[in-house]
C-alpha cells in the first residue's frame, strides 16, 4: 500500500473488527510503514482515555457544581431538592 493512501474502518487488534474511522466521510492517512506496523494520521486529534481516573494523571482536576454541594461548602449549595440560587 503506498504512503498517503486514505483508509477507513481500521481494526486495532486483529480479528476484533473495525474500531476506528467508521463514520461516513471520515478517513485516516497512511504516513509510515515498518514491517507489520503502520503509522496513521487520524481525522481527530482527540486522546482517548481508558478510565475516568486517568484524567487526573493528565493534570485535569474534577469539577463539582456549587449547587450540588452542602451549604457550608459553597454559597449556592444546600436546599431541598433542586433549589434555585
Amino acid at each position: 500500500m503506498p504512503l498517503g493512501t486514505t483508509i477507513h474502518n481500521i481494526e486495532i487488534t486483529l480479528g476484533r473488527g473495525g474500531q476506528l474511522v467508521r463514520v461516513v466521510g471520515a478517513v485516516a492517512k497512511l504516513i509510515a510503514k515498518e514491517r507489520k506496523s503502520a503509522t496513521l494520521k487520524l481525522p481527530s486529534r482527540e486522546k482517548i482515555l481508558g478510565r475516568a481516573r486517568s484524567k487526573c494523571w493528565l493534570g485535569k482536576r474534577p469539577k463539582v457544581r456549587g449547587v450540588v454541594v452542602n451549604h457550608v461548602d459553597h454559597p449556592h449549595g444546600g436546599g431541598e431538592g433542586r433549589a434555585p440560587i
